[in-house]
């Protein structure tokens, strides 16, 4: 799909989602899109990772859920109820954590990479059901509120949609000017060529080492709205099922694409929430929907669109640059094929 359509739809879309509260559409639906616009934002934290970098990682919920609990931790514990020095605070702590977890993590490839993510992202769960004084243990965190911006005051569901909604679209657009500047373009190549980039003279760790803090610092901005949009902080927001399911959204909806990661969470924050209340084996439909998808589309959602939009207009997909917008990026590397070269 031309660059040029893709950008009057975004557009075009956040102009009616900033309606949606005045549609008289119920508080419920209202909350399920906030959730969206939330894990949207985490989800496409990880997409900079697995899409364009290659790296998959599973400590995007250790970066998502410090950056929360900073937020619970400096409204309750040190009364600095003002958002601006808040969620500095918390991306501070957020983006600190992924440096030193890039230092550990990117000393090992493919496999190894997942298993050293995996596991520190479960120190940083364990510390936050054991440090109870600090973090409150298996009750988390309650009684802080939602925070006044720029004279706007947050407390109502509508308010607080459209703010997660402004936060979602700056995030993407910042998300796409990194992806198109020189250092993603230098990211893909390495996600491709990490030996070819390095023979070119990039320095691979460090710039996989940049992506890793950047992609934490987005997750981080994720994580205050969710500890607002709760108004409670627990050690469920820093577990492994947290990752999972951000990185589920991002492989449902289509790696390498930012607006994918962004369908994948609608995907499951509405199907998860209707299944629930249906039956207590949702989570069983819900991994038969992602298993299809990954049998039947392995670019996600946004690849099913791709062809779609290539059959009504009547383009052939085998040609070169037909679509290059909404071109899925080529699938991150299998595990332990990070450094193999044709």
């Amino acid at each position: 799909m031309p660059r040029a359509v893709v950008a009057a739809t975004v557009v075009a879309a956040g102009a009616l989602a900033a309606l949606v509260p005045s549609l008289g559409l119920p508080q419920y639906y209202v909350s399920l899109l906030t959730q969206t616009w939330i894990f949207g934002i985490a989800a496409m934290s990880l997409d900079l990772l697995v899409g364009f970098t290659g790296l998959v990682s599973f400590s995007q919920a250790a970066f998502f859920g410090t950056a929360a609990y900073i937020v619970g931790i400096a409204q309750t514990q040190y009364h600095l109820a003002a958002f601006w020095p808040a969620l500095g605070l918390a991306l501070l702590g957020a983006v600190g954590l992924a440096a030193v977890f890039g230092l550990l993590a990117l000393r090992g490839e493919g496999v190894s990479f997942i298993i050293i993510t995996l596991a520190l992202n479960e120190i940083i769960w364990g510390l936050a059901y054991q440090w109870v004084s600090v973090s409150g243990g298996d009750n988390g965190i309650t009684g802080f509120v939602r925070p006044a911006v720029a004279g706007v005051d947050l407390t109502g569901t509508a308010s607080f949609y459209r703010f997660c909604l402004v936060v979602l679209l700056v995030c993407l657009g910042l998300l796409v000017a990194i992806v198109r500047s020189p250092f993603g373009l230098v990211l893909q190549g390495l996600r491709e060529r990490p030996r070819r980039m390095a023979a070119l003279g990039y320095n691979v760790r460090m710039f996989r080492y940049a992506a890793f803090v950047l992609a934490a610092a987005f997750a981080g901005v994720a994580g205050v709205l969710f500890a607002y949009y709760n108004e409670f902080v627990g050690p469920v927001t820093l577990s492994l099922d947290t990752t999972v399911q951000i990185l589920i959204m991002v492989i449902l909806g289509g790696t390498g694409t930012l607006l994918g990661p962004l369908a994948g969470a609608a995907v499951v924050v509405f199907v998860s929430n209707a299944l629930s209340n249906l039956t207590q084996r949702w989570e069983l439909i819900l991994g038969a929907v992602y298993v299809a998808i990954l049998l039947y589309a392995r670019d996600g959602l946004v690849g099913i669109g791709r062809r779609l939009w290539l059959t009504v207009s009547g383009r052939d997909p085998r040609r070169p640059g037909a679509d290059s917008m909404m071109r899925p990026a080529a699938s991150p590397p299998a595990p332990g094929d990070a450094e193999r070269e044709p």
